[in-house]
């Protein structure tokens, strides 16, 4: 969509500086431009649920053409329109076509480190494009003051009015209230938005990224409501009771580096997203004096360190799925590599193994067989699907957990997914290598159904 719009507003630029070279039309298309964009700001939400009906490829092109197209149209006008202008012979073409390009790609170079290194992780997206849209009303505004008084009256009046009503859409809050839950944080961060939620009773505090749902947790009983903080640390445990050494790549809230911590085990923590941490501490009793705390990549930390683990506890997640580079051939060999002689990877991710929508399950399977020794697959019924592999011949569960302690509400499920052994058809999918790894593409409709749903159970009522 950029694209075609970029397209379409160099040759409207070209046209409209050939026909009328006269600085008010570029101008006069950058305050339209900035109408359009406090426009965007009002009608984003609205939009977007709009779009949703034709599905989630669909309707997001449709609500970035709508939003977007005609705002990112009228600003490629520059470029050519001002090479048109400052082009007074052909022998300065190059000159200042190349100039023009320089300065267009450094200011693109700018503008991607300020939005997504200052602005995106500090501010909400509302704010953010409304922002850009009274720069760029500033910039029209600033050239009608100087070089056209005569219209800058309805300039002013046109840039007043749809600053206005930007205005309104970027106070408003962006997702209308849950019923029976209060939020009691919401933050951007360099890995989407971070929100806390919590029941009215103050039984249930949820811990979102991207409006989905991480972990639940109980503050009154300081325990998780979560399946597989349940799964992980028990799977960990029940193939290798005696560990004594534990890394968790994913902090989430930190709850199952917890629980490992708590028994007296070491335990390294690999967290790609530094907001996480605060919040984590601040709303769900994380404690990051009983781990060592490690901000950065987890294939990296893999790739680099030298300590050797008892237990690996995989529960990486960007959105609704796991980060495809943990998930290759040579990962899970960097993965063998940090675990002692009879070491257990535990690994959380969320899968379907419905016959033609099992391509990721059924391929980290054979990945894993390419890797380990032996492997075994534990799930629910709740999508969640839990990998346990080891380069032991013989891996067995050692020891049940006692299920005593785990919530009435979901302890039927934990004790299923404890006994369940389930297998996969090889066939159905391929061994994942960093060269070749097409997950993302074949584990689409999956993750866009997924998406969706939970898109709509914030649709306002």
């Amino acid at each position: 969509m950029t694209l075609l719009a970029l397209a379409a507003g160099y040759a409207a630029g070209g046209w409209v500086a050939d026909k009328s070279p006269r600085p008010a039309w570029v101008y006069g298309g950058i305050a339209g431009a900035s109408a359009w964009l406090c426009g965007a700001v009002l009608a984003a939400e609205p939009a977007a649920f709009f779009c949703l009906r034709f599905g989630i490829e669909s309707g997001s092109v449709l609500g970035a053409l709508f939003l977007f197209f005609v705002p990112l149209a009228l600003l490629a006008m520059v470029g050519p329109f001002f090479a048109r202008v400052l082009t007074s012979a052909v022998t300065a073409v190059g000159w200042n076509v190349g100039r023009l390009t320089a300065l267009s790609t450094l200011g693109s170079v700018a503008g991607t480190v300020l939005a997504g290194y200052v602005l995106i992780p500090r501010m909400p997206n509302s704010m953010t494009l409304y922002a850009c849209a009274v720069a760029l009303l500033l910039v029209a505004v600033g050239y009608f003051a100087v070089w056209q008084r005569r219209t800058l009256a309805p300039v002013l009046v046109l840039g007043g009015v749809t600053a206005f009503l930007g205005f309104l859409g970027a106070m408003r809050p962006p997702f209308a209230p849950q019923t029976g839950w209060r939020e009691l944080y919401r933050g951007n961060s360099n890995f989407g938005m971070l929100q806390v939620l919590e029941s009215e009773e103050g039984q249930a505090r949820y811990y979102l990224n991207d409006l989905l749902s991480q972990n639940t947790y109980n503050p009154q009983t300081g325990q998780s409501l979560s399946l597989f903080t349940y799964l992980l640390h028990g799977l960990g445990r029940g193939y290798a009771p005696e560990a004594q050494t534990v890394l968790c790549i994913g902090l989430g809230i930190g709850i199952v580096p917890m629980q490992f911590a708590r028994e007296g085990a070491r335990v390294d923590v690999v967290e790609i997203n530094p907001a996480a941490v605060p919040v984590a501490e601040r709303f769900f009793d994380f404690d990051p004096a009983r781990v060592r705390l490690h901000l950065g990549d987890g294939r990296q930390f893999l790739m680099t360190t030298a300590e050797r683990y008892d237990v690996l506890v995989l529960d990486a997640f960007l959105g609704e799925s796991p980060p495809s580079h943990l998930m290759t051939r040579e990962a899970f060999a960097a993965m063998r590599r940090c675990l002692k002689p009879g070491g257990v990877l535990v690994m959380n991710a969320f899968g379907d193994f419905t016959p033609g929508r099992d391509f990721l399950i059924s391929s980290l399977s054979r990945t894993l067989a390419a890797v380990f020794a032996q492997h075994r697959i534990h799930a629910a019924g709740n999508g969640n699907v839990f990998f346990v592999a080891s380069d032991r011949p013989d891996l067995t569960l050692r020891q049940t957990p006692d299920f005593a302690g785990v919530p009435w509400m979901i302890r039927g499920r934990v004790e299923e997914a404890f006994a369940s052994r389930r297998h996969t058809a090889p066939d159905r999918g391929r061994v994942l290598t960093d060269d070749f790894n097409p997950i993302d593409f074949h584990d689409a409709l999956n993750r866009e159904e997924l998406r969706r749903a939970l898109a709509l159970s914030y649709r306002p009522r």
